[in-house]
């Protein structure tokens, strides 16, 4: 009876050994899973990250490629060669003399060989029956690993090694291969990384859907705001189409103000629109107002997204940088469309409307302006909406040629407030940008006798566009 007893305690010790292995083995089970799906999280965001590097550099190179053939044309049109005649007829007696030269080559000579009409269809019909049993056999393994592959898992070997890493206890278990443990368990976790990742990108890509859509319509009222003023701005460039150097200033200043706002806006959201497609998390605090991007960032984000957006993301960068609104605006417009959003044109209605509200605003900065300099500015601005009904945006460069542009527009003494105040504000410039840090120098003194003088004319200059003055600057036409 004693000895049934002590079986029976020795049973119970060793079932409760099993029961400790077993529990010990399935929590082993599950912390090698949770480390493996973080380790293999990690594998495929760096291994797509990978090959968008890869797609950029390849872009690249195209860029530079297209570049320095650009190059070479500018350089042949400047040595006096018509690409058009001469360029055009070599191009033209080289392709087929190559495209004869390749056919010779790559043919082999088959005349002995050539097969009757009836070893033909047999050959044909042998061909797609062996094609036929070829893909039966092979489509569905074909199928599962072009599915895998476009998912960038690892494959059993890399999970080995990882284990190892993971845990080093293994390589001591007295074996000759460790491998030899592992692979099962390497084997049997795969199938569960991969359901594991499809189940994560399936989920990520429920969320980034709803994004997606709030990051293009926010897309959307930013361009219609920005679009409409970039087009309102654009009609009173026509006011200096006659003056080549002056249209090309303020060309280039648009291009880098309004312009370059829309642009860095538009790269940016396509970015993160791309990166969101394909289940790459991104930061919802990442705001597009606050957005400067570089020259170097902007062909950087050009060059990541999709193929054809790409292409004409980089026309829009390289418009950017040019001279002419017009261009750019046409390749805005290919971007835009090709991302699948809207530009909306400025009609009549919404013209009056905008610069109505650009007047009163503009107004309202000019009356509340106590920096002297950046004053002039806003009131030659003013000017211009009050007598040509247009909304100039001109840098510091074409304040003089807009000044003198309204001339003939403004009564002589008015007209006189603004040579003087303009030349004073030159004057003061350039006291400012030549002044040593010493403020005890007799620059010093100069540079606040004429800031002072300025400050004594605002109240003129104000006088010149904001309502009930004592005199009407505005000469009657």
């Amino acid at each position: 009876m004693m000895e049934i007893i002590q079986l029976s305690y020795c049973l119970l010790d060793c079932l409760d050994y099993l029961r400790c292995v077993a529990s010990f083995n399935f929590v082993l089970l599950l912390d090698i899973f949770d480390r493996m799906e973080k380790e293999t999280e990690t594998f495929i965001l760096s291994k797509a990250a990978n090959q968008q590097l890869h797609v950029v550099n390849e872009a690249k190179g195209r860029h530079e490629s297209n570049t320095y053939d650009q190059s070479n044309e500018v350089g042949d049109e400047s040595s006096g060669v018509k690409p058009g005649s001469e360029k055009g007829s070599k191009k033209k007696r080289g392709k087929t003399g190559n495209t004869k030269a390749a056919a010779s080559e790559s043919v082999p000579d088959i005349s002995e060989n050539l097969p009757t009409k009836s070893n033909k269809k047999n050959q044909r019909k042998n061909k797609e029956a062996n094609v036929s049993q070829v893909s039966d056999k092979k489509s569905g393994g074909k199928s599962n690993k072009v599915k895998e592959d476009d998912l960038n898992i690892p494959d059993e070997d890399w999970i080995m090694e990882k284990i190892l890493t993971l845990i080093p206890d293994f390589e001591g278990q007295g074996l000759d291969d460790p491998h030899t443990l592992i692979r099962p368990l390497a084997t049997y976790l795969r199938p569960m990384l991969l359901n594991s990742w499809k189940e994560r990108r399936k989920t990520v890509f429920t969320e980034n859907a709803e994004k997606m859509k709030h990051l293009l319509d926010d897309l959307q009222k930013k361009l219609d705001e920005e679009f409409l003023n970039m087009q309102l701005y654009e009609k009173a460039l026509d006011l200096f189409e006659d003056d080549p150097s002056v249209s090309v200033v303020l060309h280039k200043h648009l291009l880098r103000t309004t312009a370059t706002s829309i642009v860095d806006q538009l790269l940016i959201t396509l970015d993160m629109h791309n990166k969101l497609k394909n289940g790459i998390a991104v930061e919802e605090s990442q705001k597009l107002e606050s957005a400067a991007l570089s020259s170097g960032d902007r062909v950087s984000l050009a060059k990541s997204l999709d193929s054809a957006l790409s292409t004409k993301a980089l026309s829009v960068v390289e418009a950017l940088e040019g001279k002419r609104v017009e261009t750019f605006m046409v390749a805005l417009r290919a971007l835009v469309e090709e991302s699948g959003l809207l530009l909306k044109n400025i009609d009549k209605k919404m013209e009056r409307t905008l610069l109505h509200s650009y007047r009163k605003d503009l107004t309202i900065q000019v009356s509340n302006e106590t920096d002297p300099i950046s004053l002039l500015p806003k009131v030659v601005s003013l000017l211009y909406l009050q007598v040509h009904n247009k909304a100039l945006q001109a840098p510091g460069r074409a304040i003089s040629a807009a000044v003198s542009r309204l001339k003939e527009k403004l009564e002589e003494s008015a007209h006189q407030i603004l040579l003087d105040y303009h030349s004073a504000t030159v004057t003061l410039l350039a006291l400012q940008s030549a002044a040593p840090d010493d403020e005890e120098s007799c620059a010093s003194d100069r540079i606040m006798t004429k800031k002072e003088f300025l400050e004594s004319l605002m109240p003129k200059l104000k006088g010149l566009v904001l309502k009930n003055t004592e005199s009407s600057s505005l000469a009657e036409k």
